[in-house]
């Protein structure tokens, strides 16, 4: 039996001590140019690889059976050649009183993820500047929104996330990155030709703590399943280096930068990397950061009762976003009250703080926006994905 590295990320794996063993191999997740080449090796033609494209991307057919524009003896060599579509599969969902939806999505290697289908999204796009959130400020033609996950756990240990208890278990690979937004879409049955979709990688994981597998999965889900970039976002705990890397792709999502915090000694406590990048080097970054037209920087900010959230504070972040200098028309806040979980030490504010902090933003000439907050009650909202199984009504 050959064995793989650890890193390889076109196989499914079966989990043996340090070491994997390939299961079987996954041509979700592999791009026009990797399919060529695997079809060539068997003598194929290069327009099959196009059509396998097509087939498991823009038809997000799950199965080699689907192939059907394949000759049935062509279908039958590529699974004795132990090839699959994908592993993913979706294990459970979890519906909230608000209709949103959180799924549970394993893997080969018995990992599994959080994905949330938000059916009207939770306002996070309003006043970026694109169609998709002029959309959201008019509430004309709500979007749904999926919140897609970059990493089993994640290492960051934000002090407010319930992410940050499970630690870091791995990297998702490409594949497994669309495999859930596919996924998602297959169980809602949609049509991307006549309903748009917005995608945010603010689910479990840091995104740029994957960068490459991340930014593939962005190709892979504009050029395949056709979801366009600008109604993509990105959120960061601030990975400064992977803030310039971003803006340097042909094809990428929105930034949205976690603030969180309006100085850094309050950011240190509450985001442990702001020690090796703080607010002022994400200040520098998103400064250099090209937009495109129609496009701005978004800051989040989880508002934490008596941490964060006094009118000093919001004076402070109106400090922050007036260094930006000519630039600062470019900026807009996206404020979260906190969602409550279990062994989290804070408390979420009273919704007079969340206007007062709202309000004293906004008078300085700076938009700012509350995010809804979507599926609290099955712990699906921003800070609660934790792989909660058995759940006790959340608090909202």
């Amino acid at each position: 039996m050959k064995v793989l590295n650890c890193r390889q990320a076109i196989f499914a794996y079966e989990s043996i001590g340090c070491h994997m063993k390939a299961a079987a191999q996954e041509i979700l997740g592999l791009d026009i140019q990797e399919l060529t080449s695997l079809l060539k090796d068997w003598g194929e033609p290069r327009y099959r690889a196009k059509q396998v494209f097509q087939a498991i991307y823009q038809n997000r057919v799950t199965s080699l059976d689907e192939l059907t524009v394949f000759p049935k003896a062509l279908r039958e060599q590529l699974k004795s050649e132990n090839l699959i579509v994908t592993a993913a599969r979706l294990e459970k969902k979890f519906i909230s009183s608000d209709g949103t939806i959180r799924y549970l999505i394993g893997f080969a290697d018995g990992q599994s993820v959080e994905t949330v289908w938000m059916p009207e999204g939770d306002d996070g796009e309003a006043g970026d500047g694109t169609e998709a959130g002029e959309e959201e400020i008019s509430r004309k033609r709500p979007r749904a929104t999926i919140c897609v996950s970059s990493q089993v756990g994640c290492a960051v240990n934000c002090k407010f996330c319930m992410t940050a208890l499970l630690g870091l278990k791995r990297n998702l690979t490409a594949g497994e990155i669309v495999a859930q937004i596919t996924s998602v879409l297959n169980d809602h049955k949609v049509d991307l030709k006549k309903k748009r979709v917005n995608l945010v990688f603010m689910g479990q994981g840091e995104p740029f703590n994957n960068y490459d597998h991340f930014i593939k999965a962005v190709r892979l889900l504009v050029e395949g399943v056709g979801i366009a970039e600008s109604r993509m976002t990105v959120s960061t705990s601030g990975i400064v280096p992977r803030i310039y890397d971003l803006g340097k792709e042909a094809i990428r999502p929105k930034l949205a930068i976690s603030l969180n915090a309006s100085n850094d000694e309050e950011r240190t406590k509450l985001i442990p990397i702001n020690k090796k990048w703080d607010i002022p080097a994400l200040v520098e970054a998103a400064k250099a950061f090209p937009l495109r037209r129609r496009e701005n920087i978004t800051f989040e900010y989880v508002l934490l009762k008596g941490e964060n959230d006094s009118i000093e504070n919001a004076k402070e972040v109106i400090g922050i976003v007036k260094s930006f200098g000519e630039l600062a028309n470019r900026v807009k806040l996206n404020l979260i009250a906190w969602n409550s979980g279990p062994e989290i030490p804070f408390h979420t504010p009273e919704d007079s703080r969340v206007f007062a902090f709202q309000k004293t933003i906004r008078d300085a000439g700076i938009p700012a926006f509350i995010r809804r907050p979507r599926g609290r009650d099955i712990y699906a909202a921003c800070g609660q994905l934790k792989r909660m199984v058995n759940i006790v009504t959340a608090a909202v």
